[in-house]
Order: structure tokens, then sequence, then C-alpha cells
């Protein structure tokens, strides 16, 4: 993982901000690695965490003012905020496909990453995502974790 995805992570955990790491590198901590250009960090759309996500922003130095966003839009449902570009680009998701953020959040997994003790989506949440969403790739993905489609 490279030294800004670590950055924006480590001002996430400082804020005590609650969120799950989902996408390619959730794939990769449940044993099917695979090339990404981003890291997706879905984070909890309440009042209260969206302040501190909005903290750990700041702190991390995105550009908050230019992305035309407030902490209230991090309160809301399905929004997507993208930081930077790939290879490097971090989304902020606020919403997934199949899954609402407190079970994910109570069956989470936490793994160490560069000495910090990240949360990652569990095995099980993954998967119902990747269903839910039914992109090729997400299939794909199913298939190298040893699951169907359905």
């Amino acid at each position: 993982m490279n030294e800004d995805f670590l950055d924006l992570l480590r001002s996430l955990l400082t804020a005590n901000a609650r969120f799950l790491i989902v996408g390619a590198h959730a794939l990769a901590v449940h044993g099917v690695p695979r090339a990404t250009g981003d890291l997706d960090v879905w984070v909890e759309p309440s009042k209260e965490n969206a302040s501190r996500v909005w903290a750990a922003l700041t702190a991390f130095g995105a550009p908050v003012t230019s992305l035309d966003i407030t902490d209230a839009t991090l309160a809301e449902q399905d929004v997507v905020i993208q930081i930077g570009v790939p290879p490097r680009r971090i989304d902020l998701l606020t919403s997934v496909s199949g899954l609402d953020f407190a079970t994910a959040w109570d069956t989470r997994l936490v793994s160490t990453v560069a000495q910090l003790s990240l949360p990652f989506i569990s095995r099980d949440a993954l998967i119902a995502n990747k269903r839910a969403t039914g992109r090729l790739k997400d299939l794909a993905d199913l298939e190298a974790l040893g699951e169907s489609p359905e």
C-alpha cells in the first residue's frame, strides 16, 4: 500500500473515524491480490462520523474546498468522493452495493498493514458486495475467491 494511502488511513484512525477498506485492497487481505488504481474507503454515513472524516481529510491535506463538499455531504447516502488520480486515487464512499455499514462494521476484519491496525470488510460481506455489484471484474473476483456469482 502506498504512502499516500497510509497517510489518509492514519488520519482516519487518529480522528477515530469509522471506516472500512473495501474493493481490491480488501480482496488482497482475503488472499486474492489484484492490480488496482485506487483505494476504496467506505465511511459510515452519520453526522458524528462525517465530522471525524472531515477532520481526517483536512489533516491529510485533501483539497476539501475544491471538491465542493462539506462535512454534511459525508453523512449522506450514495456519495462518492474521489481524491487524486490513479494509481494513487482515493475513493471515499458512503454506501456500497448490497450492504449496510452497521452490519459490515460488526463483522469487519482488522489486519495490520505498515504497523497500522486497519479495518477491512469481512470476506462474507465482500462476497455479498461483489454479487450485488455484478460488474465483470467483480464476477471475476468472486471466481478468484472460489465463489459462484449467485
